[in-house]
């Protein structure tokens, strides 16, 4: 298995053996629990479930409390299941580390929930140039302009670009150079962004897609 959950922690910038800045993102990868193992003779699959963020086990529900209980595992804030090879290498209880998953000088794959940015209009959510903004052009600078197609369809038609709620929705950014794993730490430095805010949880994978 070559995933594990984290925290994004922000954003800083490291120098490499030439001096140059490189903008990376830190995130706090793990540990993880294995709470569930799930093989191809009982679930159809082979998977493995993780836990990340230890939690007091008033907050979370009954259900779950007793989900972790027949695991011998404290209760967790987050629950992910990731699909492997072989099942069989992965107890239950075991302590996964971002040691165990990634090294330094490889790839990763970032999976998370972008930051919200409510209802916006095109100029902002697609990126469009604006109207013109000349003597008799009145208030419109930022309307989007016609969206019909007259009278043949009479319709508007399904996937035209206009304003609406933007952000807020999962996203995977691929192939991030993995800049330093410290293990005793149980931090992630990546070159780039990822998506979500401070605090955000992410998927962290091996990249799928290497450029090498």
């Amino acid at each position: 298995m070559k995933a594990i959950l984290g925290e994004k922690l922000g954003m800083t910038q490291v120098f490499d053996d030439e001096a140059r800045a490189m903008p990376v993102t830190v995130i706090k990868a793990g540990p993880c629990r294995v709470v569930q193992i799930k093989t191809p003779e009982t679930d159809g699959y082979a998977a493995v479930q993780l836990a990340f963020r230890e939690v007091p086990e008033h907050k979370v529900t009954k259900p779950l409390a007793g989900h972790f209980a027949k695991a011998g595992v404290p209760t967790h804030r987050h629950l992910v299941e990731v699909r492997v090879d072989d099942a069989t290498k992965f107890t239950v209880g075991q302590e996964i580390s971002v040691a165990d998953v990634l090294s330094k000088g490889g790839h990763a794959d970032v999976a998370g929930v972008t930051k919200g940015k409510g209802f916006t209009g095109v100029m902002r959510r697609h990126n469009f140039s604006g109207q013109g903004a000349s003597h008799g052009a009145h208030r419109i600078h930022r309307a989007p302009g016609a969206i019909g197609a007259c009278a043949t369809p009479s319709r508007v038609f399904k996937g035209m670009k206009m304003a609406g709620r933007m952000g807020g929705e999962r996203q995977t950014v691929m192939n991030l150079e993995i800049i330093d794993v410290d293990a005793e730490r149980h931090l992630l430095l990546l070159k780039g962004a990822v998506p979500g805010s401070k605090g955000a949880v992410v998927l962290v994978r091996e990249a799928v897609k290497s450029s090498g």
